[in-house]
């Protein structure tokens, strides 16, 4: 594998910034910058050197590319761009290790049932209050709805496989017939569609993710 290229501040911002080829390369630049990074803050919370380490770091870095290009042009430059994605990552893969991952619940369980029962086994296997169990899954519900109304097939099979199932990336873009850069595009779009309608509802996607994490 080649070493990622070295680059100014300047000139990350601006290759990820500027569509196609040029973002291609600096995405995948970043994202060996990003493994490399994760690999060391998380030794001590995690066996860096397990076979399943791999697929979770690349988890973790997919989560990261996309808060990295949602959050371009706050990048303030008062640190290395690397550092300033590195903290992301990193901030990312030690909450991600905290929270009850999302894997096991598929695109079925996510969307409301045919007799309107909705538990999916993630909400059921937390055993909050009656109260919190309620909001949770009017929460999912409104969730499942807006990715139902707001996002493209693509979008959603995307978003679906990728965030809710946490499969590779590699595999969601053969599921897609796809490559990964442009995944990646299609999660940050659908990303910023679902932010931007729960933004007119006077939500945000922190505010649904709190409900989950919290008893």
């Amino acid at each position: 594998m080649t070493a990622p290229r070295t680059r100014t501040n300047e000139e990350w911002v601006e290759d990820l910034g500027t569509p196609g080829q040029r973002r291609e390369v600096a995405l995948e630049d970043l994202r060996q910058v990003l493994a490399n990074g994760l690999r060391r803050g998380l030794v001590g919370q995690v066996d860096t050197n397990a076979p399943e380490f791999e697929a979770l770091a690349d988890d973790f870095v997919q989560e990261a590319l996309l808060k990295v290009l949602d959050n371009l042009d706050s990048f303030a430059g008062r640190s290395l761009f690397t550092t300033w994605a590195n903290k992301i990552a990193l901030n990312i893969g030690l909450t991600e290790l905290r929270r009850k991952r999302w894997r096991d619940s598929s695109l079925d369980q996510l969307m409301q049932t045919d007799d309107g029962e909705f538990t999916p086994s993630f909400v059921a296997d937390l055993s909050p209050r009656p109260e919190a169990l309620t909001e949770r899954r009017e929460l999912l519900a409104y969730v499942s709805r807006l990715i139902g109304e707001e996002l493209t097939e693509k979008q959603r099979t995307a978003l679906v496989a990728a965030v809710i199932q946490g499969k590779p990336l590699s595999e969601v873009a053969y599921l897609l017939d796809s490559n990964q850069n442009a995944i990646y595009k299609l999660l940050f779009d659908a990303r910023q569609r679902l932010r931007r309608r729960m933004a007119e509802d006077g939500l945000t996607p922190e505010d649904v993710l709190a409900s989950f994490t919290e008893k």
